[in-house]
């Protein structure tokens, strides 16, 4: 299993790494919560037929010019993925990352940003509703 874990990370790197990156929107990321919401903008998770619905969860830092520094790494992702699930979601994060970067960071958040990582979360399933206590 964990050699199949680190070919789905060799893919994810490989497709990042190999398709010139396009800016989602063209306004500058100023604060940490800019951030998120600029990766959220490229968030196009796998369709239905491709994967269940899962919570993934990536480590991304960005050097001053809003460029990936180093690879990407998943943190966590739903226990009841497949390899499958897993793997679609692994490429719908890295294409999310391709298409938002570099993040057009403010000269301020550039030197804020550059070397940190960013725990990004990406949900895709529906929370259950909050459930009631019940006493005896």
């Amino acid at each position: 299993m964990a050699r199949r874990g680190g070919k789905l990370l060799l893919i994810a790197a490989m497709l990042l790494l190999g398709v010139p990156s396009a800016v989602a929107e063209d306004r500058q990321v100023n604060t940490i919560q800019d951030i998120f919401r600029h990766l959220r903008t490229c968030w196009r998770p796998p369709p239905p037929a491709k994967a269940r619905p899962l919570d993934i969860t990536v480590v991304v830092s960005f050097n001053r010019a809003g460029n990936i520094l180093g690879h990407p790494r998943i943190t966590y992702e739903s226990a009841e993925a497949t390899d499958d699930d897993r793997l679609q979601y692994r490429i719908a994060v890295m294409e999310a990352l391709q298409r938002c970067t570099p993040v057009p960071f403010t000269e301020a958040m550039a030197g804020a940003a550059a070397g940190r990582p960013f725990a990004i979360q990406f949900r895709n399933r529906k929370t259950s509703p909050p459930t009631q206590e019940r006493r005896a």
